[in-house]
């Protein structure tokens, strides 16, 4: 049986309640302990699938096709492990399980209540992780902050896994705020003694209390938190804000965490942390030898997470490459013929950002122009490919008129087409093509040469495809189709030759992007764009208009 660490947040939500979870777990896996983490959000939406990504950021993709919290993608960057659908339970398939078992009967007639029928199915999700003997610890975050009222049930379930299960087999971490008053010039500890109070309130106690902080914590601040807290002032850990969240584990190590809940957890055996390629990367990370300006080109800039994983991807394609990424944001929807010069003209590469609907795609396809004429590294995913294949078709093969039939559904020259499984689909969640597929690359491509192989699966998230009926005129033109889907021939990678970077994939490789196993096509874009800036002169280049990311 595996042992449970549970992880709270209080005070205010956005603490890091994932990055604490995502450290813990590296830590434990660097012991050589085997390690998951999952994800409870009290949302009742069944999953983040149909939400708009200024609600809740993106859309994390797992391998077997499940749209989950973004925070999931931070527990495969950190662990380079695969997360599943089982990693991510919400509200609403809490809800959506228990109603569906009572229309069925199994519940022989009974009233069906919060207690003990919810609770009972999200007890059986906390511990489903820990049944098959792959893991010895299993991490659960619960989402929200605790008070609200929608993560009550969860914080009820929790209770009674703590009674029910053997005392050395669970560990409650509760992540709070210690906000700095600069009137007073002092450190407050009340709002964090108000949240441990609340969640006793409720019937649980941490076991250890995880202090966010802009400033140090002193002997005699632990010792006030311990003791209004009622734990160990060893079990206060200090949590300093870092200058990027791959310092944290370092953190959390310096603090001891690890150590003591090992210590609660009655582990023995476990051998020194083994983080050597983690300080690496760190080491690459700080201190780059060189910079690189990235456009992205997007319509959900405003929100940072709304493109996490692609943040991300550039920072470990960056540290691979001794390099600062500088990832500057340019609105999609701002973008003219007029200004596109203006706009980009200082970058050193192009990524062209995934999404949805007609907002902004134009921008977008001036902006793959612009590239592909200027001979400007330029990277497409999922929808920034089919624009490119989009511009192509208007500014190369003539076809004026071409467009997606998502956008436009009456277009003379659908280039990019509604899958042929879709076509039928009228239910939006969990409906779209999801997860890994295989991808057969082409020999001697650009792809073949990323890679370094012919055979690749990547996963994706989406329902329109590159249509096949006009790959004949796009091939002759020099568009090449350098990737395909071997059971359906769906174009998978499309490349320029004779650019000196020119990609687009219909798939996200953002998602599979590591620490320890960078992205090839992201490490492969940073090297093209750190070659076209020692191309060009740099004295005096104009300033990009974007928002640095």
């Amino acid at each position: 049986m595996a042992k449970y660490i549970f992880v709270t947040g209080g005070v205010t939500s956005s603490l890091g309640k994932g990055i604490i979870a995502a450290s813990l777990a590296k830590l434990l896996q660097a012991r050589g302990l085997r390690v998951t983490i999952q994800k409870f959000d009290p949302y009742i939406n069944v999953d983040p699938g149909t939400m708009n990504p200024y609600e809740h950021g993106e859309c994390y993709v797992t391998e077997d096709g499940a749209e989950t919290d973004l925070d999931l993608g931070h527990y495969e960057r950190f662990l380079n492990i695969f997360t599943s659908q089982a990693n991510n339970v919400t509200t609403g398939r809490i809800y959506q399980t228990v109603i569906n078992k009572e229309r069925e009967g199994a519940y022989l007639g009974k009233t069906v209540q919060v207690i003990p029928h919810i609770t009972d199915e999200i007890k059986r999700r906390m511990l489903q992780l820990g049944q098959d003997d792959k893991y010895d610890i299993v991490i659960t975050e619960i989402g929200g902050t605790v008070g609200d009222i929608e993560s009550l049930p969860f914080v009820e379930a929790m209770r009674q896994l703590q009674w029910e299960l053997p005392e050395e087999d669970t560990v409650l971490v509760h992540l709070t705020l210690i906000p700095y008053l600069k009137a007073a010039k002092e450190l407050k500890t009340k709002p964090t003694q108000h949240s441990v109070k609340m969640l006793s309130q409720e019937g649980v106690n941490p076991d250890i209390i995880v202090c966010r902080t802009e400033k140090q914590l002193t002997t005699e601040l632990k010792r006030k938190i311990a003791l209004f807290c009622n734990v160990r002032q060893e079990a206060v850990i200090e949590a300093m804000d870092a200058s990027t969240i791959y310092e944290v584990p370092l953190l959390m190590m310096r603090e001891q965490l690890d150590l003591i809940c090992l210590k609660k957890l009655n582990i023995t055996g476990y051998k020194e942390p083994e983080l050597t390629k983690w300080k690496e990367f760190l080491d690459k990370l700080k201190y780059p030898k060189s910079k690189v300006t990235i456009g992205l080109i997007g319509k959900y800039i405003e929100l940072q997470d709304a493109y996490k994983s692609i943040l991300e991807s550039f920072i470990h394609a960056g540290a691979i490459n001794e390099c600062q990424v500088q990832v500057v944001n340019v609105h999609s929807e701002f973008i003219t013929e007029q200004n596109v010069k203006e706009k980009l003209c200082g970058l050193d590469g192009l990524l062209v950002a995934p999404g949805f609907g007609h907002r902004g795609v134009e921008g977008k396809i001036i902006s793959v122009k612009y590239a592909r004429e200027n001979g400007l590294p330029f990277f497409g995913i999922c929808l920034g490919m089919q624009m490119a294949v989009i511009e192509f078709a208007r500014n190369v093969l003539g076809l004026t008129d071409a467009h997606s039939t998502e956008m436009d559904p009456d277009t003379k020259n659908p280039v990019i087409d509604l899958m042929e499984g879709q076509k039928k689909v009228t239910a939006k969640g969990g409906t779209m093509r999801l997860g890994a597929y295989p991808c057969d690359i082409k020999a001697g491509s650009l792809a073949a040469k990323i890679y370094d192989k012919t055979s690749i699966t990547e996963r994706h998230r989406h329902r329109w495809e590159f249509n096949n009926k006009y790959i004949e005129q796009y091939e002759k033109a020099g568009m090449i189709a350098s990737g395909k889907n071997p059971a359906t021939d769906l174009v998978e990678i499309v490349e320029l030759p004779g650019h000196p970077f020119f990609v687009g994939v219909q798939y996200h490789p953002e998602l599979k992007s590591t620490v320890e196993n960078p992205q090839p096509i992201f490490v492969n874009f940073v090297r093209a764009a750190k070659e076209y800036a020692e191309k060009i002169a740099v004295v005096q280049r104009p300033a990009v208009q974007g928002e640095i990311a």
